[in-house]
């Protein structure tokens, strides 16, 4: 069985983000990118299937500039064979595109289970995967909390606001993983020396009929408002009724 697993490079989750001075966008120079989180969970719960002998290959693909290359040799060091970068220009990528460069992948590559993280941390758009079911009349499990794949059929049991719900999939199937799908390993040193030698095929987007033109376009950038400083109190009581003041004026 073949596993594509989609990554996305993303400003990494510890750094602070700043915002341009003319509110364009967010600053990028000299800031530190990585796997997107809920992409890392992806590729683990990969790596762990291939561990099973479930999965046969795991193919990592990622659509944006040419530095995402190192993202996709990060994922070969978790585990992943081998890595396609589709290269664009990521202003004119939205997740309707994404969905569509995706597809291209898919039935190039034929895979029988595609894993995406359910959302990226830096649009928090959460579309992806729900456009590439329906661009490919394939069934999904999103926000995946558990997955397990009995011969061509994939239960997925998802997190839902009433609490957990499992479905059963026909494959070929897309999944979307949640955060406590898995918690990420950390690369070997010797892995990641070996990752500089697995195969990486750099496409364009043509490459799969897609012609990468959003229609989206960013208006403005903001940071969100300072938080303010909390309130002390000496007890319970002064704390209720300084809340119950508070109400009244509202």
């Amino acid at each position: 069985m073949k596993a594509l697993v989609a990554v996305k490079r993303v400003v990494d989750a510890n750094v602070k983000v700043r915002v341009k001075p003319d509110n364009s966008g967010v600053d990028l120079t000299n800031v530190k990118m990585s796997i997107n989180p809920f992409c890392e969970i992806a590729v683990e719960e990969a790596v762990r299937l291939k561990e099973k002998g479930t999965v046969s290959e795991i193919v990592v693909v990622s659509i944006g500039p040419k530095e995402a290359q190192e993202q996709i040799r990060s994922s070969m060091a978790l585990g992943a064979d081998r890595g396609i970068l589709v290269e664009a220009d990521d202003s004119q990528l939205g997740a309707l595109e994404v969905a569509k460069i995706l597809k291209g992948v898919v039935e190039a590559e034929q895979p029988q289970l595609i894993l995406l993280g359910k959302q990226a941390i830096d649009d928090d758009s959460n579309q992806v995967g729900q456009m590439l079911g329906a661009l490919l009349g394939a069934g999904q499990g999103t926000f995946a909390s558990e997955v397990k794949v009995d011969g061509d059929k994939v239960q997925v049991t998802r997190e839902i606001d009433g609490g957990l719900q499992t479905v059963e999939l026909a494959l070929p199937a897309i999944i979307t993983t949640d955060l406590r799908l898995n918690e990420p390993r950390y690369a070997a040193l010797p892995n990641i020396m070996k990752a500089r030698k697995k195969p990486l095929d750099v496409k364009s987007p043509a490459d799969f009929g897609v012609n990468p033109s959003t229609k989206l376009k960013t208006v403005k950038v903001e940071a969100p408002a300072e938080r303010k400083a909390g309130v002390q109190v000496k007890s319970v009581d002064e704390l209720v009724e300084k809340l119950k003041n508070e109400a009244k004026v509202i």
